[in-house]
Protein backbone atom coordinates (compact mmCIF):
# COMPACT_ATOMS: atom_id res chain seq x y z
CA UNK A 1 0.00 0.00 0.00
CA UNK A 2 1.10 3.55 -0.59
CA UNK A 3 1.54 5.02 2.24
CA UNK A 4 2.25 8.32 1.31
CA UNK A 5 -1.40 8.55 -0.03
CA UNK A 6 -3.06 7.26 3.03
CA UNK A 7 -1.23 9.31 5.53
CA UNK A 8 -3.25 12.14 7.03
CA UNK A 9 -2.90 15.26 7.06
CA UNK A 10 0.02 17.25 8.35
CA UNK A 11 2.11 14.15 7.81
CA UNK A 12 5.77 14.51 6.81
CA UNK A 13 4.55 12.59 3.08
CA UNK A 14 2.23 15.47 2.69
CA UNK A 15 3.93 18.43 3.76
CA UNK A 16 7.05 16.95 1.06
CA UNK A 17 4.40 16.44 -1.67
CA UNK A 18 3.21 20.19 -1.20
CA UNK A 19 7.47 21.42 -0.97
CA UNK A 20 7.79 19.46 -4.18
CA UNK A 21 4.79 21.03 -6.10
CA UNK A 22 5.37 24.64 -4.65
CA UNK A 23 8.90 24.54 -6.16
CA UNK A 24 7.67 23.09 -9.36
CA UNK A 25 5.23 25.62 -9.67
CA UNK A 26 8.61 28.54 -8.27
CA UNK A 27 10.26 26.73 -11.57
CA UNK A 28 7.76 27.41 -13.91
CA UNK A 29 6.65 30.58 -12.79
CA UNK A 30 10.60 31.72 -13.28
CA UNK A 31 10.78 30.01 -16.52
CA UNK A 32 7.39 32.21 -17.65
CA UNK A 33 9.61 35.49 -16.13
CA UNK A 34 12.41 34.26 -18.47
CA UNK A 35 10.08 33.89 -21.73
CA UNK A 36 9.40 36.82 -23.66
CA UNK A 37 5.51 36.34 -22.98
CA UNK A 38 3.11 38.73 -24.40
CA UNK A 39 6.11 41.28 -25.21
CA UNK A 40 5.89 41.57 -28.77
CA UNK A 41 2.52 42.08 -28.67
CA UNK A 42 2.38 44.85 -25.80
CA UNK A 43 5.19 46.37 -27.56
CA UNK A 44 3.51 46.24 -31.09
CA UNK A 45 0.29 47.70 -29.21
CA UNK A 46 2.29 50.57 -28.06
CA UNK A 47 4.07 51.35 -31.59
CA UNK A 48 0.43 51.15 -33.27
CA UNK A 49 -0.92 53.90 -30.61
CA UNK A 50 2.15 55.98 -31.58
CA UNK A 51 2.52 55.79 -35.09
CA UNK A 52 -1.25 56.38 -35.40
CA UNK A 53 -1.52 59.54 -33.35
CA UNK A 54 1.57 60.69 -35.09
CA UNK A 55 -0.34 59.85 -38.67
CA UNK A 56 -3.42 61.19 -37.11
CA UNK A 57 -2.56 64.56 -35.81
CA UNK A 58 -0.36 65.74 -38.80
CA UNK A 59 -3.60 65.08 -41.20
CA UNK A 60 -5.81 67.02 -38.79
CA UNK A 61 -3.27 69.92 -38.70
CA UNK A 62 -3.41 69.90 -42.71
CA UNK A 63 -0.09 68.87 -42.66
CA UNK A 64 0.21 66.49 -45.93
CA UNK A 65 3.79 65.80 -47.26
CA UNK A 66 3.25 65.11 -50.48
CA UNK A 67 0.00 63.69 -53.26
CA UNK A 68 0.66 59.68 -52.74
CA UNK A 69 -1.98 59.79 -49.82
CA UNK A 70 -4.77 61.22 -52.82
CA UNK A 71 -3.06 58.50 -55.33
CA UNK A 72 -3.38 55.52 -53.18
CA UNK A 73 -6.79 56.47 -51.40
CA UNK A 74 -8.28 56.91 -55.40
CA UNK A 75 -7.05 53.69 -56.48
CA UNK A 76 -8.25 51.87 -53.26
CA UNK A 77 -11.49 53.41 -53.00
CA UNK A 78 -11.92 52.10 -56.65
CA UNK A 79 -10.86 48.45 -55.21
CA UNK A 80 -13.22 48.94 -52.79
CA UNK A 81 -15.98 49.28 -55.18
CA UNK A 82 -15.00 46.64 -57.65
CA UNK A 83 -13.81 48.67 -60.31
CA UNK A 84 -10.42 49.84 -61.61
CA UNK A 85 -7.68 51.33 -59.69
CA UNK A 86 -7.52 54.61 -61.91
CA UNK A 87 -5.72 57.23 -59.94
CA UNK A 88 -6.89 60.76 -61.86
CA UNK A 89 -4.41 62.45 -60.14
CA UNK A 90 -1.38 60.64 -62.16
CA UNK A 91 -3.21 62.00 -65.31
CA UNK A 92 -7.37 61.79 -65.95
CA UNK A 93 -8.04 58.02 -66.54
CA UNK A 94 -4.87 56.88 -65.05
CA UNK A 95 -4.83 52.93 -64.13
CA UNK A 96 -2.42 52.66 -61.35
CA UNK A 97 -0.97 49.31 -62.36
CA UNK A 98 0.40 51.38 -65.05
CA UNK A 99 2.78 53.54 -62.49
CA UNK A 100 3.29 50.66 -59.73
CA UNK A 101 2.41 47.41 -59.56
CA UNK A 102 1.24 47.39 -56.35
CA UNK A 103 -1.87 45.05 -56.30
CA UNK A 104 -1.68 44.04 -53.00
CA UNK A 105 -3.41 47.56 -51.65
CA UNK A 106 -6.27 46.13 -53.27
CA UNK A 107 -6.16 43.97 -49.56
CA UNK A 108 -7.44 47.69 -47.57
CA UNK A 109 -10.37 47.91 -50.16
CA UNK A 110 -12.77 46.12 -47.29
CA UNK A 111 -12.00 48.44 -44.68
CA UNK A 112 -11.80 51.30 -47.06
CA UNK A 113 -15.65 50.35 -48.17
CA UNK A 114 -16.50 50.51 -44.42
CA UNK A 115 -14.39 53.50 -43.23
CA UNK A 116 -14.23 55.56 -46.44
CA UNK A 117 -11.39 58.40 -46.05
CA UNK A 118 -7.77 58.84 -46.15
CA UNK A 119 -7.56 58.23 -42.42
CA UNK A 120 -8.98 54.49 -42.68
CA UNK A 121 -5.19 54.43 -44.32
CA UNK A 122 -2.97 55.71 -42.30
CA UNK A 123 -4.35 53.91 -39.24
CA UNK A 124 -3.90 50.54 -42.08
CA UNK A 125 -0.52 51.95 -42.88
CA UNK A 126 0.43 52.73 -38.77
CA UNK A 127 -1.26 48.85 -38.15
CA UNK A 128 1.13 47.05 -40.27
CA UNK A 129 4.52 49.02 -39.54
CA UNK A 130 3.58 48.18 -35.45
CA UNK A 131 2.91 44.72 -36.34
CA UNK A 132 6.51 44.11 -37.83
CA UNK A 133 7.95 44.58 -34.72
CA UNK A 134 6.11 41.36 -33.27
CA UNK A 135 8.97 38.78 -35.02
CA UNK A 136 11.43 41.29 -34.51
CA UNK A 137 10.71 41.39 -30.86
CA UNK A 138 9.97 37.72 -30.60
CA UNK A 139 12.87 36.01 -32.13
CA UNK A 140 15.68 38.11 -30.28
CA UNK A 141 13.76 37.23 -26.95
CA UNK A 142 13.84 33.75 -27.96
CA UNK A 143 17.75 33.39 -29.16
CA UNK A 144 18.59 36.40 -26.57
CA UNK A 145 16.88 36.63 -23.49
CA UNK A 146 13.95 38.78 -22.55
CA UNK A 147 15.54 41.62 -21.49
CA UNK A 148 18.16 42.09 -24.82
CA UNK A 149 15.15 40.98 -27.07
CA UNK A 150 12.72 43.90 -26.00
CA UNK A 151 15.35 46.24 -26.22
CA UNK A 152 16.23 45.79 -29.62
CA UNK A 153 12.47 45.30 -30.27
CA UNK A 154 12.48 48.67 -29.14
CA UNK A 155 15.27 49.82 -31.28
CA UNK A 156 13.60 48.37 -34.06
CA UNK A 157 10.10 50.07 -33.46
CA UNK A 158 11.60 53.98 -33.26
CA UNK A 159 13.89 53.17 -35.75
CA UNK A 160 14.50 56.09 -37.79
CA UNK A 161 13.61 54.48 -40.83
CA UNK A 162 9.89 53.25 -39.98
CA UNK A 163 9.83 57.15 -38.59
CA UNK A 164 10.42 58.10 -41.52
CA UNK A 165 8.01 56.12 -43.45
CA UNK A 166 5.27 57.13 -40.73
CA UNK A 167 5.76 60.77 -41.26
CA UNK A 168 5.28 60.54 -45.09
CA UNK A 169 1.67 59.83 -44.93
CA UNK A 170 0.88 56.33 -46.76
CA UNK A 171 3.05 54.15 -48.53
CA UNK A 172 2.72 50.29 -50.63
CA UNK A 173 5.84 50.15 -48.80
CA UNK A 174 4.07 49.32 -45.65
CA UNK A 175 2.78 46.18 -46.80
CA UNK A 176 6.51 44.64 -47.37
CA UNK A 177 7.70 45.85 -43.66
CA UNK A 178 5.94 43.11 -42.15
CA UNK A 179 6.52 40.61 -44.51
CA UNK A 180 9.78 41.14 -44.23
CA UNK A 181 10.03 40.93 -41.06
CA UNK A 182 8.04 37.33 -40.62
CA UNK A 183 10.59 36.19 -43.26
CA UNK A 184 13.49 36.55 -41.94
CA UNK A 185 12.66 35.52 -38.29
CA UNK A 186 11.52 32.32 -40.18
CA UNK A 187 14.74 32.30 -41.20
CA UNK A 188 16.25 32.53 -38.10
CA UNK A 189 14.80 30.07 -36.93
CA UNK A 190 15.47 27.45 -39.34
CA UNK A 191 11.64 27.37 -40.86
CA UNK A 192 12.31 27.64 -44.79
CA UNK A 193 9.21 26.87 -45.76
CA UNK A 194 7.07 29.44 -43.80
CA UNK A 195 10.23 32.25 -44.60
CA UNK A 196 9.69 31.68 -48.50
CA UNK A 197 5.72 31.91 -48.16
CA UNK A 198 6.33 35.22 -46.19
CA UNK A 199 8.41 36.39 -48.54
CA UNK A 200 6.56 35.40 -51.46
CA UNK A 201 3.99 37.92 -51.75
CA UNK A 202 6.22 40.69 -51.63
CA UNK A 203 6.15 40.60 -55.91
CA UNK A 204 2.51 42.14 -55.37
CA UNK A 205 3.75 45.19 -53.35
CA UNK A 206 5.88 46.96 -56.07
CA UNK A 207 7.84 45.79 -59.01
CA UNK A 208 11.26 46.00 -57.21
CA UNK A 209 10.23 43.81 -54.95
CA UNK A 210 11.22 40.78 -56.96
CA UNK A 211 14.51 41.17 -56.38
CA UNK A 212 14.32 41.62 -53.00
CA UNK A 213 12.03 37.93 -52.91
CA UNK A 214 15.40 36.68 -55.12
CA UNK A 215 17.33 37.75 -52.30
CA UNK A 216 15.56 35.85 -49.65
CA UNK A 217 15.61 33.24 -51.73
CA UNK A 218 19.52 32.98 -51.81
CA UNK A 219 19.38 33.52 -47.68
CA UNK A 220 17.42 30.80 -47.30
CA UNK A 221 19.56 28.63 -49.53
CA UNK A 222 22.58 29.54 -47.80
CA UNK A 223 21.41 28.36 -44.61
CA UNK A 224 19.05 25.82 -45.97
CA UNK A 225 22.24 23.60 -47.16
CA UNK A 226 23.81 23.71 -43.65
CA UNK A 227 20.53 22.35 -41.83
CA UNK A 228 20.93 18.25 -42.56
CA UNK A 229 17.30 17.71 -41.43
CA UNK A 230 15.09 20.16 -43.22
CA UNK A 231 17.41 21.54 -45.37
CA UNK A 232 17.55 19.06 -48.10
CA UNK A 233 14.32 19.25 -49.30
CA UNK A 234 14.30 23.17 -48.69
CA UNK A 235 17.20 24.14 -51.18
CA UNK A 236 15.70 23.42 -54.38
CA UNK A 237 12.41 25.41 -53.23
CA UNK A 238 14.76 28.40 -52.75
CA UNK A 239 16.17 28.20 -56.26
CA UNK A 240 12.52 28.31 -57.34
CA UNK A 241 11.98 31.18 -54.60
CA UNK A 242 14.76 32.89 -56.39
CA UNK A 243 13.52 32.28 -60.13
CA UNK A 244 10.43 33.68 -59.41
CA UNK A 245 10.95 37.05 -57.74
CA UNK A 246 12.88 37.63 -60.75
CA UNK A 247 10.06 36.51 -63.58
CA UNK A 248 7.40 38.42 -61.84
CA UNK A 249 9.75 41.55 -61.28
CA UNK A 250 10.37 41.14 -65.56
CA UNK A 251 6.65 40.27 -66.05
CA UNK A 252 5.51 43.38 -64.06
CA UNK A 253 8.22 45.82 -65.45
CA UNK A 254 8.04 44.82 -69.35
CA UNK A 255 4.25 43.69 -69.31
CA UNK A 256 2.03 44.10 -66.61
CA UNK A 257 2.82 47.92 -66.31
CA UNK A 258 3.27 48.88 -70.03
CA UNK A 259 0.03 47.24 -70.62
CA UNK A 260 -1.92 49.31 -68.47
CA UNK A 261 0.31 52.16 -68.84
CA UNK A 262 -1.52 54.76 -71.97
CA UNK A 263 2.79 55.76 -72.91
CA UNK A 264 3.22 51.59 -73.48
CA UNK A 265 6.52 51.65 -71.44
CA UNK A 266 7.55 51.62 -67.88
CA UNK A 267 7.94 55.71 -66.33
CA UNK A 268 10.43 55.56 -64.36
CA UNK A 269 13.02 53.74 -66.47
CA UNK A 270 14.71 57.60 -67.05
CA UNK A 271 15.27 57.76 -63.61
CA UNK A 272 17.96 54.57 -63.58
CA UNK A 273 21.18 54.36 -65.30
CA UNK A 274 21.92 56.86 -68.07
CA UNK A 275 18.09 57.40 -69.58
CA UNK A 276 16.34 60.43 -69.27
CA UNK A 277 16.99 63.59 -67.43
CA UNK A 278 19.34 63.56 -64.21
CA UNK A 279 19.38 64.91 -61.57
CA UNK A 280 23.12 64.60 -60.72
CA UNK A 281 25.48 61.79 -59.95
CA UNK A 282 25.21 60.29 -56.39
CA UNK A 283 27.91 61.83 -54.19
CA UNK A 284 30.41 59.07 -52.59
CA UNK A 285 29.76 61.19 -49.37
CA UNK A 286 26.08 61.01 -49.64
CA UNK A 287 25.62 56.99 -50.22
CA UNK A 288 28.74 56.53 -47.18
CA UNK A 289 26.04 58.82 -44.91
CA UNK A 290 22.99 56.96 -45.85
CA UNK A 291 25.10 53.18 -45.22
CA UNK A 292 26.20 54.52 -42.41
CA UNK A 293 23.19 55.91 -41.08
CA UNK A 294 21.22 52.74 -42.45
CA UNK A 295 23.98 50.25 -39.92
CA UNK A 296 25.68 52.16 -37.57
CA UNK A 297 23.01 53.52 -34.77
CA UNK A 298 20.76 50.17 -35.73
CA UNK A 299 23.02 47.51 -35.00
CA UNK A 300 26.74 48.57 -34.14
CA UNK A 301 28.18 47.69 -37.69
CA UNK A 302 27.83 43.69 -36.07
CA UNK A 303 24.95 43.23 -38.65
CA UNK A 304 28.17 42.57 -41.54
CA UNK A 305 28.72 39.31 -39.96
CA UNK A 306 25.10 38.09 -41.10
CA UNK A 307 24.58 37.00 -44.51
CA UNK A 308 20.42 38.01 -43.77
CA UNK A 309 21.74 41.47 -44.79
CA UNK A 310 21.56 40.05 -48.58
CA UNK A 311 18.55 40.97 -48.45
CA UNK A 312 18.79 44.25 -48.59
CA UNK A 313 21.11 44.38 -50.95
CA UNK A 314 18.45 45.14 -54.01
CA UNK A 315 16.60 48.27 -52.68
CA UNK A 316 20.00 50.12 -51.86
CA UNK A 317 21.15 48.78 -55.50
CA UNK A 318 18.40 50.34 -57.12
CA UNK A 319 18.15 53.55 -54.84
CA UNK A 320 22.52 53.98 -55.56
CA UNK A 321 21.93 53.39 -59.60
CA UNK A 322 19.16 56.19 -59.67
CA UNK A 323 20.07 59.82 -60.83
CA UNK A 324 16.92 60.89 -58.39
CA UNK A 325 18.97 62.58 -55.51
CA UNK A 326 15.46 61.74 -53.20
CA UNK A 327 16.32 57.97 -53.84
CA UNK A 328 19.59 58.88 -52.18
CA UNK A 329 19.15 60.13 -48.88
CA UNK A 330 17.50 59.14 -45.33
CA UNK A 331 13.98 61.33 -45.78
CA UNK A 332 10.99 59.80 -46.80
CA UNK A 333 9.84 56.24 -46.54
CA UNK A 334 12.37 54.50 -49.05
CA UNK A 335 14.39 53.37 -46.05
CA UNK A 336 11.74 51.29 -44.12
CA UNK A 337 11.77 48.36 -45.67
CA UNK A 338 15.73 48.16 -44.44
CA UNK A 339 14.76 48.25 -40.74
CA UNK A 340 13.52 44.99 -40.45
CA UNK A 341 16.67 43.29 -42.39
CA UNK A 342 19.11 44.94 -40.67
CA UNK A 343 17.71 44.61 -37.26
CA UNK A 344 17.26 40.68 -37.53
CA UNK A 345 20.74 40.84 -39.27
CA UNK A 346 22.03 42.27 -35.63
CA UNK A 347 20.05 39.33 -34.16
CA UNK A 348 21.02 36.90 -36.44
CA UNK A 349 25.04 37.90 -35.89
CA UNK A 350 24.04 38.39 -31.90
CA UNK A 351 23.44 34.97 -31.57
CA UNK A 352 26.06 33.26 -34.12
CA UNK A 353 28.83 35.84 -31.87
CA UNK A 354 28.22 33.83 -28.87
CA UNK A 355 30.39 31.02 -29.76
CA UNK A 356 33.16 33.52 -30.20
CA UNK A 357 36.95 32.87 -28.91
CA UNK A 358 37.37 36.67 -29.26
CA UNK A 359 36.40 38.52 -25.60
CA UNK A 360 36.33 41.60 -27.13
CA UNK A 361 33.63 40.68 -29.67
CA UNK A 362 31.99 38.79 -26.82
CA UNK A 363 31.67 41.56 -24.88
CA UNK A 364 30.72 44.15 -27.86
CA UNK A 365 27.98 41.74 -28.72
CA UNK A 366 26.93 41.64 -25.08
CA UNK A 367 26.31 45.31 -24.65
CA UNK A 368 24.80 46.27 -27.79
CA UNK A 369 21.03 45.52 -27.29
CA UNK A 370 21.09 48.22 -24.98
CA UNK A 371 23.53 50.59 -26.87
CA UNK A 372 20.77 50.37 -29.96
CA UNK A 373 17.84 50.67 -27.89
CA UNK A 374 19.15 53.99 -26.40
CA UNK A 375 20.87 55.47 -30.13
CA UNK A 376 17.35 54.49 -31.20
CA UNK A 377 15.95 56.67 -27.98
CA UNK A 378 18.61 59.22 -28.18
CA UNK A 379 17.71 59.54 -31.65
CA UNK A 380 14.30 60.14 -31.66
CA UNK A 381 14.82 63.71 -29.81
CA UNK A 382 15.28 64.51 -33.43
CA UNK A 383 12.55 62.54 -35.24
CA UNK A 384 8.82 62.86 -35.94
CA UNK A 385 7.70 60.83 -32.98
CA UNK A 386 9.19 63.48 -30.91
CA UNK A 387 6.25 65.62 -31.54
CA UNK A 388 3.84 63.12 -29.34
CA UNK A 389 5.69 64.98 -26.22
CA UNK A 390 4.14 68.04 -27.58
CA UNK A 391 0.65 69.51 -26.41
CA UNK A 392 0.43 71.43 -30.10
CA UNK A 393 0.70 68.06 -32.36
CA UNK A 394 -2.60 67.25 -30.53
CA UNK A 395 -4.25 70.74 -31.04
CA UNK A 396 -6.53 71.04 -34.50
CA UNK A 397 -5.64 74.91 -35.64
CA UNK A 398 -8.18 77.43 -36.16
CA UNK A 399 -7.51 77.53 -39.25
CA UNK A 400 -7.12 74.01 -40.35
CA UNK A 401 -11.14 73.94 -39.39
CA UNK A 402 -11.35 77.20 -41.67
CA UNK A 403 -10.08 75.27 -44.90
CA UNK A 404 -11.85 72.26 -44.32
CA UNK A 405 -15.13 74.64 -44.33
CA UNK A 406 -14.35 76.46 -47.02
CA UNK A 407 -13.38 73.23 -48.81
CA UNK A 408 -16.68 71.92 -47.90
CA UNK A 409 -18.46 74.14 -50.43
CA UNK A 410 -16.91 72.20 -53.31
CA UNK A 411 -20.25 69.53 -53.62
CA UNK A 412 -19.59 65.79 -53.39
CA UNK A 413 -18.77 64.34 -56.93
CA UNK A 414 -17.00 67.53 -58.37
CA UNK A 415 -14.13 67.44 -60.55
CA UNK A 416 -11.37 69.42 -59.13
CA UNK A 417 -8.03 70.29 -60.03
CA UNK A 418 -5.62 71.05 -56.94
CA UNK A 419 -2.26 70.72 -55.55
CA UNK A 420 -1.33 68.47 -52.42
CA UNK A 421 -2.77 70.99 -49.68
CA UNK A 422 -6.38 70.33 -50.50
CA UNK A 423 -5.86 66.82 -52.41
CA UNK A 424 -6.56 64.86 -48.97
CA UNK A 425 -9.84 66.41 -48.17
CA UNK A 426 -11.15 65.96 -51.77
CA UNK A 427 -10.31 62.76 -52.78
CA UNK A 428 -12.72 60.56 -50.48
CA UNK A 429 -15.80 62.23 -52.08
CA UNK A 430 -14.37 64.11 -55.48
CA UNK A 431 -12.83 63.48 -58.70
CA UNK A 432 -9.75 65.30 -58.61
CA UNK A 433 -6.88 65.68 -61.05
CA UNK A 434 -3.72 67.68 -60.20
CA UNK A 435 -3.00 70.90 -61.01
CA UNK A 436 -1.41 71.60 -64.89
CA UNK A 437 -2.19 68.01 -66.01
CA UNK A 438 -6.17 67.58 -66.56
CA UNK A 439 -5.12 67.03 -70.53
CA UNK A 440 -7.94 69.01 -71.84
CA UNK A 441 -10.93 68.41 -68.89
CA UNK A 442 -11.96 71.61 -67.94
CA UNK A 443 -12.60 71.07 -63.79
CA UNK A 444 -15.74 71.93 -61.85
CA UNK A 445 -13.79 73.90 -59.42
CA UNK A 446 -9.89 74.23 -59.07
CA UNK A 447 -8.68 74.41 -55.11
CA UNK A 448 -4.74 75.40 -54.47
CA UNK A 449 -2.53 76.12 -51.45
CA UNK A 450 -0.71 78.97 -52.69
CA UNK A 451 2.44 81.06 -50.56
CA UNK A 452 1.13 83.41 -48.14
CA UNK A 453 1.51 87.01 -50.80
CA UNK A 454 -0.27 85.53 -53.76
CA UNK A 455 -3.36 87.01 -53.91
CA UNK A 456 -6.79 86.04 -55.15
CA UNK A 457 -6.59 87.92 -58.16
CA UNK A 458 -3.28 86.44 -58.91
CA UNK A 459 -4.78 82.97 -58.23
CA UNK A 460 -7.53 84.04 -60.93
CA UNK A 461 -4.82 85.26 -63.41
CA UNK A 462 -3.50 81.72 -62.47
CA UNK A 463 -6.65 79.68 -63.84
CA UNK A 464 -7.28 81.66 -66.47
CA UNK A 465 -2.96 80.46 -67.87
CA UNK A 466 -4.18 76.76 -67.02
CA UNK A 467 -7.77 77.01 -68.81
CA UNK A 468 -7.79 80.38 -71.55
CA UNK A 469 -11.49 79.68 -72.41
CA UNK A 470 -12.40 79.03 -69.03
CA UNK A 471 -14.12 81.54 -66.94
CA UNK A 472 -13.29 80.55 -63.14
CA UNK A 473 -14.62 82.95 -60.20
CA UNK A 474 -13.51 83.32 -56.59
CA UNK A 475 -15.72 80.79 -54.22
CA UNK A 476 -13.64 81.94 -50.95
CA UNK A 477 -10.05 81.90 -49.89
CA UNK A 478 -8.42 81.32 -46.11
CA UNK A 479 -5.04 81.15 -44.88
CA UNK A 480 -3.45 80.42 -48.17
CA UNK A 481 -6.26 78.12 -49.86
CA UNK A 482 -8.18 79.09 -52.55
CA UNK A 483 -10.91 77.82 -53.86
CA UNK A 484 -12.66 79.09 -57.63
CA UNK A 485 -15.70 77.40 -59.41
CA UNK A 486 -16.06 77.68 -63.21
CA UNK A 487 -17.84 80.13 -64.94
Amino acid sequence: MDTAATAPPGTGAERATAVTAGRTRLVARAGLLRRPRADPYWLALALFAAFTALSVCRYRRMATMSWDLGIFEQAIRAYAHFQAPIADLKGPGANILGDHFSPITALLGPVYRLFPGPVTLLVAQAALFAVSAVPVTRVAARLLGRGRGLAIGIAYGVSWGLQRAVDFDFHEICFAVPLIAFSLEAVIRKRWYPAMLWAAPLVFVKEDMGATVAAIGAVVWIRARRDPERGPRAVPLAVVLMGFGVIVSALALGVVIPGFNGGGSYDYWDKVGSGGEQTGTIPFGTALRTLLWILLPTTGLLALRSPLLLAAVPTLGWRFLSHDDHYWGTDWHYNAVLMPVVLLALVDALDRTRATRRPWLASYARQLPAAVCGAALALSSSMPLYSLTQGATYDKPPQAGAVERLLDRIPDGATVEANVGPISRLTSRCRVLWVGATEGIQPDYIALQEPPERTERQVVDYAGQLHPDTRYTPVGSTSGYFVLKRG
